[in-house]
């Protein structure tokens, strides 16, 4: 079962729906909430070193265990709900900075009278 903090790879459906293509993305629900639930709630995580708002940048460093080939930014502005049954593989589990980190810019990204 997936843990709050594991670096997945999941398929995951472009935005218009037309195809999928297999990405990492960071598991943000709650340890209980993904043990009740058939589902786990999860933020991407991309190569793509454009700057976005409501994201930035991990390197290997940031993780408890794993590796990344190459710096990657947490898009937070990137939120899916998904069947925990679709989930490919595991290869990491982002630190506690991190999951603090996501908080503070869902906390911004959803935060009123903000602009970007």
């Amino acid at each position: 079962m997936p843990e709050q903090g594991d670096i997945l790879l999941i398929p995951i459906p472009f935005t218009d729906l037309s195809s999928q293509k297999r990405r990492p993305v960071i598991v943000i629900s709650n340890d209980i909430y993904n043990r009740k639930t058939s589902d786990i709630v999860v933020v991407a995580l991309t190569s793509n070193p454009a700057t976005v708002a409501y994201s930035f940048t991990i390197t290997s460093s940031d993780l408890e265990r794993g590796k990344l080939n190459r710096p990657s930014k947490v898009r937070v502005d990137k939120i899916y709900t998904l069947s925990q049954t679709i989930v490919v593989a595991t290869f990491g589990r982002v630190n506690s900075n991190v999951l603090d980190r996501v908080r503070n810019e869902l906390q911004a990204l959803t935060a009123s009278n903000t602009s970007f």
